[in-house]
């Protein structure tokens, strides 16, 4: 069953949002206007979802599509995140308003789908339910080659009464079905303890890597996946007791990089055919042509309340997807020579292309751009 969840407050607080000009505003705005590749057909990441919804394991799961903005309480509260956790901090994660993000974990699935009035009748039947979940979420994150603030999750649980036996095993039995569906059945790969704050216990899945994936992962294994038995407390917080389950989620653009050996995150959503047909599962990924890096520093003196996480958003807004990566190369605090709570950061740009080359003239331009918002954002100076 396909369960849409009405967006009445999701379309009130988009409407809120469309009429804001400020700079956060802006950015969250570009960010849910952005294509779900998830549902792209075509993209690595629509296939992987295809490959995961056609196991036969997966056939009565419902398939679920739930709001990108979403109350933190449900994001964080429900889901047992400490008070301290980071995903907490507006340095982490976007803030729509005071109650309200843009999803960081698609896990807030279970909320949505155990509201819903036919699974609250089946449960009330005692009858065992499954759901699939899958679309964009949101995080403020560093900038290089695997990383952007926004990316794609797929989730999937399945819950049943205590009185059908239930363990770890039957978890792995279908992460390894995912596993090899996406991959193919000769891949090697292991299970891990792992800690969540919503399953207990819990694991990871990575998976083993030859050649160019595990130079630039820089091991043989990688992580893929996370999973766990959901805690009884958070069920219960959802109103459900006298059950026990399994749960999964992954990053699709994880397993997307690995399955198609793309050396940059930012393929993935482009719109060059000579790029989109290459990027296919099982085949490696070859070069169309490799654009040169420009690369520039840029040093400035701020208060020590400077965040990081906000700096890489304002590069994004000022070099959108020409930038590659942003290295921290050096900190400095002297209180005689830069002030008291003053610092120093150093970040090395490598600004490059997937499309052209970039001229020496346009990166000074955009670099002069970034100087001027570091000033203007940060109150800064520019070393």
């Amino acid at each position: 069953m396909d369960i849409k969840i009405p967006r009445v407050e999701e379309e009130r607080l988009r409407g809120e949002l469309e009429a804001r000009t400020d700079v956060d505003a802006t950015r969250m705005k570009r960010y849910l206007a952005m294509p779900d590749l998830s549902r792209t057909p075509e993209s690595p990441l629509g296939e992987i979802v295809a490959r995961v919804k056609a196991l036969p394991l997966f056939k009565d799961f419902d398939d679920i599509e739930i709001p990108e903005i979403v109350p933190a309480a449900i994001s964080f509260d429900l889901f047992d995140f400490p008070l301290t956790h980071p995903a907490r901090s507006a340095s982490d994660t976007y803030y729509v308003d005071a109650e309200n993000i843009l999803r960081t974990h698609d896990t807030v699935f279970w909320y949505y789908y155990l509201n819903q009035p036919e699974i609250k009748e089946k449960i009330a039947r005692g009858e065992s339910v499954g759901a699939l979940c899958y679309g964009k979420v949101y995080r403020k994150d560093e900038i290089d080659r695997r990383h952007m603030n926004i990316f794609h999750q797929m989730g999937g649980w399945y819950l049943a009464p205590e009185s059908e036996p239930l363990s770890i095993e039957d978890l792995k039995s279908a992460l390894s079905q995912v596993v090899q569906s996406v991959f193919g059945e000769e891949t090697k790969f292991r299970f891990n303890p792992d800690t969540f704050p919503y399953t207990d216990p819990s694991l990871e899945v990575e998976v083993g890597v030859t050649g160019a994936a595990a130079v630039a992962a820089g091991s043989e294994w990688i992580e893929i996946l996370g999973g766990g038995m959901p805690k009884a407390s958070v069920l219960e917080k959802m109103g459900v007791t006298g059950y026990h389950g399994w749960a999964f989620g992954f990053g699709l653009e994880r397993l997307a990089i690995i399955g198609t050996e793309a050396p940059d995150i930012r393929l993935l959503w482009s719109e060059d055919e000579r790029v989109k047909k290459q990027l296919k599962l099982g085949q490696k990924f070859v070069d169309v042509s490799k654009y040169p890096p420009v690369v520039r520093d840029i040093s400035f003196v701020v208060d020590k309340s400077f965040v990081p996480n906000n700096y890489f958003d304002l590069v994004r807004d000022i070099a959108s997807n020409l930038v590659e990566q942003v290295t921290l190369i050096d900190t400095y605090e002297n209180a005689e020579k830069l002030g008291l709570e003053k610092v120093s950061y150093a970040y090395r740009i490598t600004y490059r292309s997937l499309d052209r080359t970039l001229t020496n003239e346009e990166v000074n331009t955009l670099h002069a751009e970034l100087e001027v918002a570091t000033v203007k954002n940060f109150g800064a100076k520019i070393r």
